[in-house]
């Protein structure tokens, strides 16, 4: 039975532990997904916002009259864009997976593999041992057991974030089940090429895990882009004369039926942690599904470590990337382990509009029995707000009054994603408010002095 000293599973965030350094080590590279590289690169992150930048554009040019700026009619090149998009990442997957082949010290596997017994690895026919193992099989979209949705005759019109970006033409319209970041990302993607698009969700606001005026005021703006319909439990799917049908069921169990081209299922993610044979290798898994790690991502098997979606609760790839660094830091370093800091995560939704995060939101602070101070402040309150015509969206940050330190920022509108990061880094660095307010220069008139005004905005103790 062939022997390796270290065997990673999954080829997204775990195939970067093995760099240079790993040279004098026999390393198995297993994984048995269509896509060599992981969620982010084929599926996940990296397509939807080349997908989502060209969305942003559309929905810029038909605002812009209101700036003076005549554009006549937007169209998008669906197939222009796809195979943008997909010329470029398929072009690196393949680069990547002939780049592992071609190590020296590096056997590519590409078929599942399941564990046989403790640190022994079944793959197809194979079966080979290793002192340790690194578990990255990431995760895989939920679909709903309910009637049709499994019914062959309607596989091609159900998708979902792995195959909705890979359709043939454009659809005229599109169903999205779902309330998060999934959902309403591809909710803002295909309205802007042009797809009606209908958006059905049980709860009673989108993105349920934002703080609540955040959740409040995108579930607003939204709405007046799509066609969303709250408290709607999906009940079946079923053929509607070669389009899809769709049945709900609200909270008082009355039926609805929604009718589309097409049907996006955007209801979560589940860990890959059931294809693996676990339980033959020691390694607990939670009720969720979720590989148990430890502070040094560490699971109960000894030698065996995890990271990413199979393990993580964010599900979000700057943070395995920085499991995957622990994990590498720690294979290299076995008496000088270091741990993950999971402190701070910062999340970016990349809708129209923007959302970003950090932190604790108002309800956490409430719920927790937490005094804190609130600072809010409009994009139109800042002269660059002013140059955008920009009424709907604004910045707030949340601080522990007595220390000035900030406990959460939320985010909506244009540059979200970038406006919050200054925020990261003062919770990260043990900042203050005031510190961070007036302890520097902030450009004018930039849009991050919206950032700037709501922390002037807190109210302090002293």
């Amino acid at each position: 039975m062939r022997h390796f000293d270290l065997c990673v599973i999954g080829s997204g965030s775990g195939n970067s532990i093995v760099d240079e350094r790993f040279a004098d080590w026999e390393v198995a590279l297993v994984d048995g997904q269509k896509w060599f590289g992981g969620t982010c690169l084929n599926v996940g992150c990296i397509p939807t916002k080349m997908f989502a930048h060209p969305a942003d554009i559309a929905e810029e040019a038909r605002h812009a009259a209101a700036l003076g700026v005549d554009t006549g009619d937007v169209r998008v090149r669906w197939a222009d864009v796809r195979d943008r998009v997909f010329g470029r990442i398929d072009a690196i997957v393949a680069g990547g997976e002939a780049y592992r082949r071609d190590s020296p010290n590096v056997t590519l596997y590409r078929e599942m593999g399941r564990f046989a017994a403790p640190r022994t690895l079944q793959v197809g026919d194979e079966q080979f041992t290793a002192d340790r193992f690194v578990l990255a099989a990431g995760s895989r979209p939920r679909l709903p057991d309910v009637p049709g949705m499994s019914d062959p005759e309607l596989a091609g019109r159900i998708h979902t974030s792995d195959s909705i970006m890979r359709l043939e033409r454009l659809p005229k319209s599109l169903i999205i089940v779902g309330g998060g970041l999934v959902a309403v990302e591809f909710a803002h993607i295909f309205a802007a090429y042009g797809t009606q698009v209908t958006l059905l969700h049980r709860g009673g606001r989108l993105l349920r895990h934002a703080d609540e005026a955040v959740a409040d005021r995108f579930t607003d703006l939204i709405s007046r882009r799509v066609v969303l319909r709250l408290g709607q439990h999906l009940a079946s799917v079923a053929d509607a004369a070669g389009r899809i049908e769709v049945g709900t069921t609200d909270d008082d169990g009355i039926e609805y039926f929604f009718e589309a081209e097409q049907l996006l299922v955007a209801t979560g993610r589940v860990p890959n942690s059931d294809t693996l044979g676990l339980e033959r290798a020691g390694v607990t898994v939670d009720q969720a599904g979720r590989v148990v790690v430890d502070e040094y991502q560490r699971t109960t098997a000894d030698g065996v470590w995890a990271l990413g979606d199979l393990s993580s609760p964010w599900q979000l790839k700057h943070v395995a990337n920085h499991e995957a660094r622990i994990v590498q830091h720690n294979l290299l370093h076995p008496d000088d382990l270091v741990a993950s800091d999971h402190r701070f995560v910062p999340q970016a939704v990349f809708s129209g509009p923007q959302v970003a995060c950090v932190g604790l939101t108002e309800q956490e602070c409430r719920e927790q029995g937490r005094r804190y101070a609130v600072g809010v402040r409009d994009y139109a309150d800042v002269a660059y707000g002013w140059a955008m015509e920009d009424r709907d969206h604004f910045a707030k940050v949340i601080a522990d009054p007595a220390t000035g330190k900030l406990l959460g920022a939320h985010i909506i509108g244009p540059d979200a994603p970038n406006l919050i990061q200054p925020l990261v880094q003062a919770m990260s660095f043990g900042l203050d408010v005031r510190s961070m307010a007036r302890g520097q220069y902030w450009i004018h008139p930039a849009l991050a002095e919206v950032v700037e005004n709501a922390l002037l905005a807190v109210d302090l103790d002293g």
